[in-house]
């Protein structure tokens, strides 16, 4: 039972403009990833890593060609499945897997992302912070994961709306439909509707 529910994870997501200045260090982990499914929120996923890197993320970096750069070397590699995500909480079963298959797989197929993750405490939570490359650029997303309900959160003003159980936003969703072919969209509709920050996780809280 343990180990089943080890396989959920909890987490919210965040919507931001830009990179958050004066919070980050320079040396993010670059993340490429190949989706082999990812349909109505279920997605499986071949990740690679690798720390410090020093990819500079716009539209034209494209996954492929970081994947094939001379030199490059991952150090970590996971392949994961992921079920549809409900109320900040998603079944997700991740597995290590060696490196140099993971290149394999994700050369071979699949819809690829490039990003880089950089991260920082704030208040008492560890968020994670993603600059998307290519055709999801500029996108930058922040969440926060816990062991549990991320409840009573405390919420930095660069997270501009929720986007938590928007499936537009998952990774997978941006590996079917990238965030280039709605950004406009989306800011229209960020622009008529405002800023909206879930009620049923506690209290949610103003950083200082």
């Amino acid at each position: 039972m343990d180990e089943e529910r080890d396989d959920f994870e909890f987490e919210r997501r965040f919507f931001c403009r830009t990179l958050p200045e004066g919070l980050l260090d320079d040396a993010p982990t670059l993340i490429v990833q190949s989706y082999y499914v990812h349909e109505d929120n279920y997605a499986l996923r071949v990740r690679l890593q690798e720390e410090k890197s020093r990819v500079a993320m716009d539209a034209r970096t494209d996954a492929l060609h970081v994947l094939l750069e001379e030199g490059r070397s991952f150090n970590a590699a996971f392949m994961t499945a992921k079920g549809p995500s409900v109320g900040g909480t998603r079944y997700e079963a991740e597995r290590a897997i060696d490196p140099g298959i993971a290149q394999e797989l994700v050369l071979r197929g699949g819809s690829r992302i490039v990003k880089n993750r950089y991260g920082v405490w704030l208040d008492e939570d560890w968020w994670n912070i993603d600059l998307f490359g290519g055709v999801n650029a500029p996108l930058v997303v922040a969440e926060v994961e816990r062991t549990g309900p991320v409840t009573n959160l405390t919420i930095p003003d660069f997270c501009i709306t929720e986007i938590t159980d928007d499936a537009r936003f998952s990774n997978d969703g941006l590996a079917q439909r990238p965030f280039s072919e709605w950004a406009e969209a989306f800011d229209a509709e960020l622009a008529d509707g405002g800023s909206h920050f879930l009620t049923n996780f506690g209290i949610n809280k103003s950083q200082e």
